[in-house]
């Protein structure tokens, strides 16, 4: 719960101390302006829905590439659907991508839990 003391982060909406200056957690450079805590708690839970989304297309349609077409990359989606997911191997390798995080989409935002 945020405090008088306290702000969020303008990147990744993290709690911060209202007078710092970098992100202890990102890293990233404060600005001065006001921002809108709601529009950051959307964003985190937009990210988040699409992580779980992304996830479960792998998990059920994953030998079909629904994942890969859900987050842009239709090539790839077509090879995958072509070849069943490289016979399963290409996506449990997705999988593990996806749970840990590294995942990205087509434009190359990160597709992680946030």
């Amino acid at each position: 719960m945020k405090q008088e003391n306290e702000k969020y982060c303008t990147e990744c909406g993290a709690l911060i101390n209202i007078k710092a200056e970098i992100c202890p957690k990102c890293g990233v450079r404060q600005t001065n302006q006001p921002i809108q805590s709601s529009s950051i708690i959307d964003d985190l839970s937009e990210q988040k829905n699409k992580w779980i989304i992304c996830l479960i297309l792998c998990w059920f349609l994953g030998i079909f590439g629904a994942h890969r077409f859900y987050s842009g990359h239709i090539t790839i989606g077509i090879i995958q659907l072509l070849t069943v997911g490289g016979c399963g191997i290409w996506s449990l390798i997705d999988f593990i991508i996806i749970v840990s995080g590294n995942y990205k989409d087509a434009q190359g935002n990160p597709i992680k839990m946030g």
